[in-house]
């Protein structure tokens, strides 16, 4: 079980844990690593500022915790830091003065976080042009919408602050077009489908998002079937909602979870780096032209190599 609070006192983020019997011998450390989003390396520190106690007492990070281990973790404040511009090859589809559209790559994180704070997708934009809007703050100027890590694909960026409430607007009235092709395991028998099942936090496993009653958010997923081999299926999924996840979490959910994917797929999977889920197709109204954008990127080279092979092994069949 976890709990989490902010002590407005002292300005830390207040995180507790009891430990379940699945736990028991586990390094404290790594212990954390797979409760929370952090890095290892940030635990670490936290552990040799005496950030971090179990049962009342201070621990070092070799400890092994126990079943029914209460543990507390007192997370700072964050740091003010500055962010650094950091010049990239940027796959920019479009760009006017009020917004850029970019495709962006496998493994690029979007915005700088704990544990990522350099060579993110705000590190290059702010090489690229200085005038990013503020309204999701320091350390995420222009970042309307997000994609995992290990997601490719279209965003759309906006550079000032008339343009960010516009692109905001329309994606929480769900009007902006968002397509992704996924490749998932088994095969899909229907040629398209809703997903229509609320997601939030999983109460046994806080880094991981589920289909959830309690506290659930709605969530909202369109799929149609693009092509089908033996054993896998290629969809096209249209998100109406843009929840954590969604889209690994809701093709889990009915049966057919993505290949790559480290968090929520089969171990046994195909040679892919991540989950195999790419931002095909976005599509907004301009916030100051009232033009209607679309916009459509080619999958990824080591996406299109897996279905190519695919394909391939269809042919010899």
């Amino acid at each position: 079980m976890v709990t989490n609070w902010h002590d407005e006192e002292e300005g830390n983020d207040v995180w507790e844990w009891n430990v379940q019997p699945k736990d028991s011998g586990e390094r404290i450390d790594k212990y954390l690593v797979l409760a929370g989003n952090w890095s290892r390396s940030l635990i670490q520190k936290w552990i040799k500022e005496n950030r971090l106690q179990v049962n009342g007492a201070v621990v070092k990070a070799n400890y092994k915790v126990a079943v029914n281990d209460q543990i507390v973790l007192l997370i700072p404040p964050p740091e003010e830091l500055e962010l650094v511009a950091t010049p990239m090859d940027l796959d920019i589809y479009y760009e006017d003065q009020d917004l850029l559209v970019v495709n962006k790559p496998r493994g690029m994180v979007v915005h700088p976080a704990p544990g990522h704070f350099e060579d993110t997708l705000v590190n290059g934009l702010l090489a690229h042009c200085t005038d990013l809007s503020g309204i999701n703050g320091m350390m995420r100027p222009g970042i309307v919408h997000r994609i995992d890590k290990d997601t490719s694909g279209l965003l759309v960026v906006a550079k000032n602050d008339l343009a960010h409430e516009s692109l905001a607007k329309q994606l929480s009235d769900h009007t902006v077009i968002r397509r992704y092709w996924a490749l998932v395991h088994g095969v899909i028998p229907h040629e398209r489908g809703t997903i229509d099942a609320p997601i939030g936090r999983d109460p046994s496993d806080r880094q991981r998002m589920a289909v959830v009653e309690k506290n659930g958010k709605e969530a909202i997923t369109h799929f149609q079937v693009m092509e089908r081999f033996q054993d896998y299926t290629l969809v096209e999924c249209r998100l109406e909602t843009g929840r954590t996840h969604q889209i690994r979490v809701h093709m889990r959910f009915i049966g057919f979870p993505l290949v790559g994917d480290p968090k929520y797929g089969p171990k046994k999977t195909l040679d892919i780096a991540g989950q195999a889920l790419h931002a095909k197709v976005l599509g907004f109204t301009h916030p100051r032209t009232g033009e209607s954008l679309l916009f459509e990127a080619p999958l990824p080279q080591e996406m299109a190599r897996l279905i190519e092979e695919l394909r391939r092994m269809e042919k010899l069949r």
